[in-house]
């Protein structure tokens, strides 16, 4: 099974997306801040790293740096609803996806497909 770890400061987006991402299968563990994902990153395996950019105490772009040193196999997938931030992101990591805010659930668990090569149709 595929394991998520959502990185994600509103409560409502991560509730969201982490209920989301279970229902097509995913296992997902989810946290608030991206200081709170590095003991996860240190003490799990991640599949994907999924988190959005713009968060307290430590930035998405800066979570997915110190991911890259801890978990090099570890996937990333940045969210985020400012487009500054986005032209930041895909210069500061470019191999990392990043969708923007607003996006359907689909849109999310259909990048998470294609990231893993999954062709099969995920159900919400």
């Amino acid at each position: 099974m595929i394991r998520i770890l959502l990185a994600e400061d509103d409560d409502a987006m991560r509730t969201y997306l982490a209920r989301a991402l279970q229902n097509a299968g995913y296992s997902v563990v989810a946290v608030d801040r991206g200081t709170a994902a590095i003991p996860h990153l240190k003490n799990d395996d991640f599949d994907l790293l999924l988190s959005d950019i713009v968060m307290p105490e430590m930035d998405g772009i800066e979570l997915a740096q110190k991911c890259a040193e801890i978990s090099p196999m570890t996937k990333v997938m940045f969210i985020t609803g400012f487009a500054a931030v986005t032209l930041r992101a895909t210069r500061e990591a470019p191999q990392a996806k990043v969708l923007s805010k607003p996006f359907h659930l689909r849109d999310i668990v259909m990048e998470v497909q294609r990231i893993f090569g999954l062709t099969e149709h995920a159900t919400l």
